[in-house]
């Protein structure tokens, strides 16, 4: 038991870090492109003014309202129309490290925490065949209520997050099996 626990928490932190790491890149990434559009600002004002209006006028605007549209918003807050506008960087959408490794952190542990259940209550006779069974249905589930939480295909998305769950238990029983590992 102890050491399923261990196993939960070792789990839990490496999807952390590793959410951690990689959204923290993502954040690094946004501030060096805001400091590159910061000097280009202060360099070219003017180029960057035709480059705002372009973007207008490629999602529908004509020329001249573009035009205001790009001096209204640069002369309120240029760099964050920029940002939003030609980087797609916005307040709401950054990058957020320490948001994202905890939800990652939590979504392993609930997920690995269903099918400890099943190994728990699940009787010793037959229990491979319990945990395969009731894992494809805890991925289902979840894909459900994933779908349900964004307004998608209840049935699709279920039936995606079964099929790629079970894609990545038979590669990794063959992988066990190929090095001689129990799985």
């Amino acid at each position: 038991m102890t050491t399923a626990i261990a196993g939960l928490v070792a789990g839990a932190m490496s999807m952390a870090a590793g959410e951690f790491v990689s959204v923290y890149s993502q954040a690094d990434t946004e501030k060096a492109d805001l400091a590159r559009e910061r000097d280009e600002l202060k360099d070219s004002p003017e180029s960057e003014h035709r480059e705002l209006t372009a973007i207008y006028v490629r999602r529908g605007l004509d020329h001249r309202l573009a035009d205001q549209v790009a001096t209204q918003l640069m002369a309120h807050d240029a760099l964050g129309a920029h940002a939003r506008d030609e980087l797609g960087i916005s307040e709401t959408l950054s990058a957020r490290p320490l948001q994202a490794a905890m939800a990652s952190a939590g979504s392993f542990a609930v997920g690995a925490a269903m099918p400890l259940a099943v190994v728990l209550l699940a009787p010793e006779q037959g229990l491979f065949y319990w945990i395969v069974a009731t894992a494809i249905i805890f991925l289902a589930l979840l894909g459900a209520a994933a779908a349900a939480v964004g307004g998608t295909s209840l049935f699709k998305s279920a039936l995606r997050v079964a099929f790629w769950g079970i894609v990545a238990m038979a590669v990794t029983a063959g992988v066990g099996a190929v090095f001689g590992t129990t799985v």
